[in-house]
């Protein structure tokens, strides 16, 4: 082999080690890198592994911390427990008295939606109601019917009866052959006097303007101004229309026709806005009445008026009882004097009679009796009364009437007969007159 050859062996060899050491370092570098990489990752997994760790434990440590403090946490727990065990019962009533008032409240609820619905129907039944009649009023004979009702209700109220304390629609001539006239009613008034009152009045326009204060409700200011003018407007003709009413009334004299009345009809305003809205309208209008001889009049003041009637007539009776009280009396007085007269002569007469028995007693005791003792002596069977009357004291009156009486049976059983029984009435005269012996034995004196 020759030189050349050698050499390009070697050379060839030497290439070859240098590329496979060239391959085989950069073979190792890539994987220095590598590794270097892993290296790195290693490290900072370490670092952080270190780092968790230490949180690990610093977590551990203030783990256990509150572990400790929960332990005792739970002692003090339990023990609040224990303590708000009665809060716990009471709250328990509480809740089931929560469950209690709820299901109260829902019935209660249910009980208000059916009287709210009720109330609705029945606010709806009012409504029409109104509404019928405001149409009644707006007739002119419905209107009055309602007034002469209202005017009677308030006549009653004050105590007075229909035909003896007021008379309703009666009728008068006319003092001039007109027309006769009609009242509503006439109030009777003591001595025989008469109050006359109407109750018709107008209410058209009082009627409109309150429609009109129903309907302004949720207008603009516009409207609101123009709804307000119009009811100032109405509410004027309202008082202009009672104004010609009190005219009218003013015109058809009413006192005229009834007996002992005052110039003055009562205009009976059965409503208190009526009259009120009038007289704001018109101020005038309650001097200008008045003017024309007519009083108008609401129902608080023609109670208060009608009360002074039932007053008058209360002191109008008294006024008669005390009249006839005194007549009484006087009747009286004079009767009891009259029976004093009787009495004086009746005491008079009683003194003279009382005189004439004592002397009648006494001739009887003095006179007669002696001597009729001494005629019964001849009878046996009368001995002992003869002597029981003789052996006796002064006999009393009636001693001496048993004494007669007992001699004048004796008599009459020797004359055979019997004497009529029982006590002889006597009618004494005013004369006296003398008995015979015979007379007062035989019992038949008169």
């Amino acid at each position: 082999m020759s030189t050349t050859a050698v050499l390009l062996v070697i050379l060839a060899f030497v290439m070859g080690c240098v590329l496979g050491a060239f391959l085989v370092a950069r073979t190792l570098r890539s994987r220095a890198e590598t590794l270097q990489t892993e290296l790195d990752d290693a490290t900072a997994r370490l670092g952080r592994t270190t780092t968790e760790l230490a949180a690990a434990a610093a977590q551990r440590d203030l783990l256990q911390q509150h572990n400790r403090e929960l332990s005792g946490k739970t002692s003090t727990d339990q023990e609040v427990l224990r303590a708000l065990a009665p809060v716990a019962e009471k709250l328990s009533q509480v809740q089931r008295q929560v469950g209690l008032l709820e299901r109260d409240r829902v019935e209660q609820y249910g009980q208000l939606a059916r009287q709210l619905e009720e109330a609705r129907e029945v606010d709806a039944r009012l409504l029409s109601t109104t509404h019928t009649l405001a149409g009644a009023l707006r007739s002119t004979s419905a209107r009055g019917q309602w007034g002469e009702v209202q005017l009677r209700r308030v006549v009653e109220a004050a105590g007075m009866l229909s035909r003896v304390d007021f008379l309703e629609q009666v009728s008068y001539a006319a003092a001039d052959g007109g027309e006769r006239s009609r009242p509503d009613m006439v109030v009777q008034l003591p001595g025989d006097k008469q109050l006359v009152i109407d109750a018709k009045v107008p209410l058209s326009a009082f009627l409109a303007a309150q429609e009109l204060d129903g309907s302004a409700v949720g207008r603009t200011d516009a409207d609101a101004s123009a709804t307000e003018a119009r009811r100032v407007e109405l509410l004027r003709q309202h008082g202009k229309a009672l104004r010609a009413h009190v005219d009218a009334l003013a015109k058809k004299k009413y006192w005229e026709g009834a007996a002992n009345s005052p110039e003055l009809v009562i205009c009976f305003i059965p409503v208190e806005s009526v009259l009120s809205e009038a007289l704001r309208a018109d101020p005038e209008l309650l001097d200008y009445a008045f003017s024309r001889n007519v009083a108008l009049a609401s129902p608080v003041s023609l109670l208060g008026i009608l009360k002074g009637a039932a007053f008058s007539w209360r002191q109008a009776v008294l006024t008669d009882n005390a009249r006839e009280l005194f007549d009484l009396s006087k009747q009286l007085y004079e009767r009891l004097g009259t029976m004093g007269g009787h009495v004086t002569r009746l005491g008079a007469s009683l003194k003279t009679s009382v005189e004439r028995y004592n002397s009648f007693v006494g001739a009887l005791e003095t006179r007669v009796l002696p001597t009729a003792r001494r005629i019964g002596a001849f009878d046996s069977a009368s001995l002992d009364v003869v002597d029981a009357a003789v052996d006796g004291n002064a006999p009393t009156a009636g001693q001496a009437a048993a004494e007669v009486s007992s001699l004048g049976t004796a008599r009459a059983h020797r004359a055979g007969t019997s004497p009529a029984p029982g006590p002889v009435a006597a009618t004494v005269d005013a004369t006296p007159r003398s008995l015979t012996a015979h007379e007062l034995l035989d019992g038949t004196a008169g």
